[in-house]
């Protein structure tokens, strides 16, 4: 069954200014619709579903103001970003207060392009049942998946706190998803942050808004996350990341349902269902005092704990042929599957990046796939096309598992030249995870030394 491609709206008025955007977007295997006003732009909208709307603010016969109001008439949860050459602050004060995405100013890069690509492929805001099925599907015949699958199903339309613990890779965002677009709450809003991205001061504010003046920068009124989420569901990703205060600050939101933002001179009630994910031990955070107590009961209401890649390898050949009929359409090739060696090697390697490592890994295949079929030589990166044996043996402990994971490190970092995201995208870790290792066997050789 093929798959549901993302659709785009561009409404710009000058024909030149699609050429850049567009290009980026059908390239990543998007679906380009254009309009040249505002008009035209929202008929199209109201006869169509879109995931993501890029206008320009001076529009003719309706601008970029008037088709956000018009926008949020009949979806409210739409991203809808402007762009402007020339914006006044209050232009953009007013588009952020109607509920804009963002608002950007003119040139619109290819990599600010990108940017937005990454963000509305984590479905940040979708509200149509048919497609958030279709997005969100996990691939799956392992009985321990489907077991947690099913338990996520009879729990959807609960409102008690969900913490999901996992290694990294192993699809705790897409699980979250999964839950709220199985819930009650599948037309409202899923909005997830990332806690370990930011530091406290700007994560309270992301968290919980802001008032006007309320620090340097802050220009405008800004609603945070959980007025965003409100009547939907909010995933706090790495949440064990979270400075101690901010914690406390966020137990309180949870006990009594209401935020104060910071700033604020009255507190704002919220309904808003908590999803919790973190990829490490947090019964240790909590011995050593970096993770409050009462916070993890409160959140812990609802516990899933998803099993890495190693421990469900019957999914592997499930996963590699869907990846490979993903990058197949995005790339524009035509790889029909895997030589059974190359499905061997895949079956022997310990995936430390577990599923986001083995769809990586494939991703990378397909590009270097010049036949019908991926080969060994074609999964992983090396100087010479080594024998079979060869290969298999980079990914075979005959070392204890810690020193094979910093060999697999350096190989991945030589590969790239030293370049830690590159490295940290290969390995499906985060920079944060490898540079965590990275200070590890530092100090380790320090001591040595």
């Amino acid at each position: 069954m093929a798959m549901i491609r993302k659709k785009v709206l561009l409404v710009e008025n000058d024909s030149n200014g699609y050429l850049t955007v567009g290009k980026v977007f059908i390239e990543s295997g998007y679906h380009i619709n254009k309009a040249s006003d505002g008009l035209s732009a929202f008929e199209k909208i109201v006869r169509d579903h879109y995931d993501l709307v890029i206008t320009e603010l001076n529009l003719p016969q309706m601008n970029g103001i008037d088709l956000l109001k018009k926008i949020r008439e009949v979806n409210g949860a739409m991203p809808v970003i402007l762009i402007s050459a020339n914006a006044r602050v209050e232009e953009a004060v007013e588009a952020m207060k109607l509920g804009a995405y963002d608002f950007i100013l003119k040139p619109l890069t290819v990599e600010m392009i990108k940017i937005i690509i990454s963000q509305i492929s984590n479905g940040s805001t979708v509200t149509n049942k048919d497609r958030s099925v279709a997005r969100f599907t996990i691939i799956t015949k392992n009985r321990e998946m489907n077991r947690l699958l099913q338990e996520a199903r009879d729990i959807a339309d609960s409102q008690a706190s969900i913490f999901i613990q996992g290694e990294s890779g192993t699809g705790k965002e897409l699980f979250a998803r999964y839950i709220h677009y199985n819930s009650n709450r599948k037309d409202r809003a899923f909005i997830a942050i990332n806690c370990s991205a930011l530091p406290e001061t700007l994560l309270e504010s992301e968290l919980f808004g802001h008032e006007k003046g309320s620090f340097t920068g802050a220009l405008f009124r800004k609603k945070g996350k959980f007025e965003i989420a409100n009547h939907g569901t909010l995933l706090l990703d790495e949440i064990s990341e979270m400075d101690i205060q901010l914690q406390s600050k966020l137990l309180r939101v949870l006990q009594e349902r209401e935020i104060d933002r910071v700033g604020g001179i009255s507190p704002i009630p919220v309904d808003v269902r908590i999803i919790a994910t973190t990829n490490v031990d947090i019964k240790k955070q909590l011995k050593d005092g970096k993770f409050r107590e009462d916070l993890f009961y409160r959140l812990n209401v609802i516990p899933f704990h998803l099993p890495p890649l190693r421990e469900r390898k019957d999914d592997i050949p499930l996963l590699a042929n869907h990846f490979i009929e993903k990058y197949n359409r995005i790339d524009k090739r035509t790889v029909k599957g895997l030589t059974e060696e190359a499905m061997q090697a895949l079956m022997c390697i310990p995936w430390k990046g577990n599923v986001r490592e083995c769809e990586n890994i494939i991703e990378r295949a397909i590009l270097m796939c010049r036949g019908d079929l991926i080969d060994t030589k074609d999964l992983f990166m090396t100087e010479k096309n080594e024998h079979i044996e060869e290969t298999k043996s980079m990914f075979i402990p005959a070392v204890p598992l810690r020193e094979m994971e910093k060999k697999v490190i350096f190989h991945a970092l030589d590969q790239t030249n030293g370049n830690r995201t590159h490295a940290a995208e290969i390995l499906g870790i985060s920079v944060r995870t490898l540079r965590n290792k990275l200070n590890e066997y530092r100090e380790k050789m320090d001591k040595v030394l």
